[in-house]
């Protein structure tokens, strides 16, 4: 015997179309993963302020310079972060204002 939705038929078919499967729903994962490691939240939140290098970024917020190079590795692959060479320095900055409206948006949820 099958069972009855209590849906109609409209609120089913939009959460048939909207809710995210596939690759879109692999890459927010991986987009949202992203703010789960403390470290990177740091990282990202100093770049959100001002672009610095890694030695500054380390130095700033005590982490290690290894680890920050890895952890900048994630953001860029996800594309929180870009990077600019003037020299021999690579300045790593967030990469535009939304980085900036996330983070607030979670702080703003969390109700800091």
């Amino acid at each position: 015997m099958a069972e009855t939705l209590l849906l109609d038929r409209r609120t089913k078919d939009m959460v048939e179309d909207y809710v995210p499967d596939g690759e879109i729903l692999s890459s927010l994962v991986r987009f949202f993963s992203i703010f789960s490691d403390g470290t990177r939240l740091r990282i990202l939140s100093a770049l959100a302020i001002s672009e610095m290098c890694v030695t500054d970024i380390s130095r700033v917020l005590n982490i290690n310079q290894t680890t920050v190079s890895h952890q900048l590795r994630f953001l860029k692959d996800v594309g929180l972060v870009k990077s600019e060479r003037h020299g021999k320095i690579i300045f790593y900055m967030a990469s535009g204002e939304i980085v900036n409206d996330v983070l607030l948006k979670g702080v703003e949820f969390l109700g800091y």
